[in-house]
Order: structure tokens, then C-alpha cells, then sequence
């Protein structure tokens, strides 16, 4: 049994992916407690507001991994790995032990910690955060992200939009990494707080915006990047779990 505990806010599915690279195929996700970044937008706090750490479970990766294959019924599948951040927790054990039983592990994160794990993943998103999240993004560190997947690991970017000045961000984020498939995002805006039970969003801003990135993206003949909703939010809303 492994000595390194993982801090789980929750474990849900399978469900769908609702963003990215791997949108739309089921999913079971597994997120994590604690973040090192305090975004104006963030729609996860339960996962990243220290004000709900009695709430994160520390867990073995063995008992992670049982509740995976519990709620999968025992048929691999990709297991997502979120938060927060969940780049700070150990969970290259859990990765492991789930490659032995045929599982797929994608992981998102903001790409402020490298782990030396990250070469074991399916799957590695990097979400660097544009301006409006109010947060500085270190280019460094993003760097040595992607250098620690290595070749073995399919890296994506994921940019969040949700005005010109995340826009331009993203077009830098291109140019510094123009082998690598970008994902552009319209922003979810506002979100209510976790304990609002009915997940309201704002669906015709996020519409307003979705439909503003596609014009922008074709009439500036942005041809390699590719436009997606939050297809879990227009399906549920804010809703966790889902």
C-alpha cells in the first residue's frame, strides 16, 4: 500500500468529458483538493477555497483506484484527473496502478508544477490563465510541464476566453507552442456558489461569447485552433458531480 495520501474533493461518473481534447467519451473523474492559483472565475472553489478543506478526503491510491473501477464497473476507461490543481498531489501511483488494469489517465492543469509523472499520462492538458483570471501566468514554468510529459504523452493547450485580452494571450500561447493542438474556450461567467443546488449559469453570455470567438477565429484565419463549448455546462449547468 502506498504512504502518499491524495486529498479527493470528490470522485464522479461516468459521465462525459465536456471540454478539450477528449470531449465528449466517458469519464470518470477523480478531483482533487487545493490549488495554487485563486482565479476571479474559478467554478470548482469546493475543490480549490481552503474554507472547504474539512470536506477533502485523504486517500490512498489504492482506495481511489477502487472507487474507480466501483463506479466503472470494473471496464477501463479514461479517468480524469482535476481540481484545483491537482498537479500538487502524488498521484503517479495511482496512475500506475490504473495503467495496469487497462485505464486511461488524463490530467488538467494550469501548468504552474511539473511533475516527473506527467510522462505517464494519456493525456496532459495545460490551461495556462489568461488575464481576466487575474492571475500572472510564468512561462518557465509552463515550459517545464510540457518538458516533463515527454514525448510519450499527448500534450494540448486550453485557453479560456473571455475577451480581446484573452484572446491575445492565446494567440501568444500559439506561437510559443505551435506544434501543439490548441482548445479555445468561451468563459463560463459568474458562477453561483457550490451550494447553489440549481447550477444557474449564464447561458446567453456564455452564447454571446462562444458565437463572438468562432467570427473572431475565422475572420482572423486562425485555421489551427479549434473552438469548443463547456459541453457539460450547457448540458447541467454548474452542477457538481457532473
Amino acid at each position: 500500500m502506498s504512504g502518499d495520501l491524495i486529498r479527493v474533493s470528490e470522485i464522479f461518473g461516468p459521465t462525459i468529458q465536456g471540454e478539450g481534447a477528449l470531449i465528449g467519451q466517458p469519464t470518470v473523474f477523480v478531483r482533487t483538493g487545493g490549488c495554487d492559483y485563486r482565479c476571479k472565475w474559478c467554478d470548482t472553489l469546493h475543490a480549490v477555497d481552503s474554507a472547504y478543506r474539512d470536506q477533502w478526503c485523504p486517500m490512498t491510491p489504492e482506495a481511489v483506484m477502487m472507487q474507480v473501477e466501483i463506479l466503472s464497473g470494473g471496464q477501463p476507461l479514461t479517468v480524469s484527473l482535476s481540481g484545483g490543481n491537482p498537479a500538487i498531489q502524488p498521484l503517479g501511483d495511482l496512475i500506475d496502478l490504473g495503467h495496469a488494469e487497462g485505464y486511461r489517465f488524463a490530467l488538467e492543469t494550469q501548468g504552474s508544477i511539473a511533475r516527473d509523472w506527467f510522462s505517464t499520462l494519456d493525456v496532459l492538458t495545460l490551461s495556462p490563465k489568461p488575464p481576466s483570471s487575474g492571475m500572472a501566468i510564468d512561462w518557465q514554468k509552463l515550459a517545464e510541464c510540457v518538458e516533463a510529459a515527454g514525448p510519450g504523452t499527448q500534450v494540448v493547450l486550453k485557453v479560456v476566453i473571455f475577451d480581446e485580452a484573452d484572446y491575445a494571450f492565446a494567440r501568444d500561447a500559439a506561437a510559443r507552442y505551435p506544434d501543439l493542438m490548441l482548445y479555445l474556450q468561451p468563459g463560463n461567467h459568474t458562477p453561483p456558489a457550490p451550494e447553489d443546488a440549481n447550477g444557474a449559469i449564464d447561458m446567453a453570455g456564455i452564447m454571446d461569447r462562444m458565437r463572438w470567438l468562432v467570427d473572431k477565429v475565422s475572420s482572423d484565419r486562425w485555421y489551427t485552433a479549434t473552438v469548443l463549448p463547456q459541453l457539460h455546462t450547457l448540458i447541467w449547468g454548474n452542477l457538481r458531480g457532473v
